[in-house]
């Protein structure tokens, strides 16, 4: 049985592989262009419209994917970034880094005394596009001031989420440590549960 994750991103890939403890195949390093229109609204929605995108291209059809659409979503900016996590602080198709992207959420949040801010993470398991499972878990945590961004660990949004009741952020969490109470980490353990059972 080949499992595919819809996703170019190898940080992703070799984190939900730890989680699983299975191999997975992604599309840019097979050779597969991969590059679906995630245009809905939920993290649900576009998971599942990477997992049929995905599904869709595959030749063979006992083939199962595993597709997730995560993002940080901050309270007092109404839930921003939200769905559009990777793709914010990008003008006119011109993307900016993720330390840019890191920067400007804290600009925009300033000195605003609401720091609390969750990750959350879907996460599709698809047979065929009839037959699928969809598991949404979340990570709370509050966004740390400008000057106390840190950690080398993770990517993306980790350096400025702050878990309060370790007093650290998610860069600073060893892979163990973070995919144990991730958002991610969460989704991917019910997953994983399923899959043992195929």
């Amino acid at each position: 049985m080949t499992i595919w994750f819809a996703t170019n991103n190898t940080h992703k890939k070799a984190e939900l592989q730890a989680i699983l403890n299975t191999p997975l195949k992604i599309p840019s390093e097979e050779g597969i262009s991969f590059d679906p229109d995630e245009a809905a609204l939920t993290f649900s929605e576009n998971a599942l419209i990477k997992a049929r995108e995905l599904k869709k291209i595959l030749k063979n059809s006992d083939d199962i994917v595993i597709a997730d659409d995560s993002g940080l979503c901050v309270d007092a900016l109404d839930g921003r970034p939200g769905v559009f996590s990777a793709r914010y602080g990008d003008e006119n198709g011109k993307k900016i880094s993720q330390e840019q992207k890191n920067l400007k959420l804290l600009d925009e949040l300033g000195d605003n005394k609401q720091r609390s801010a969750r990750f959350i993470c879907a996460m599709a398991l698809l047979w065929d596009h009839n037959r699928f499972i969809i598991v949404q878990e979340t990570t709370e945590g509050q966004i740390v001031q400008k000057n106390e961004i840190r950690g080398q660990g993770g990517f993306g949004y980790d350096p400025i989420f702050l878990l309060p009741r370790l007093g650290r952020t998610l860069a600073e969490l060893s892979a163990e440590e973070k995919n144990g109470l991730s958002h991610r980490g969460k989704a991917g353990a019910v997953i994983g549960g399923i899959l043992r059972k195929v």
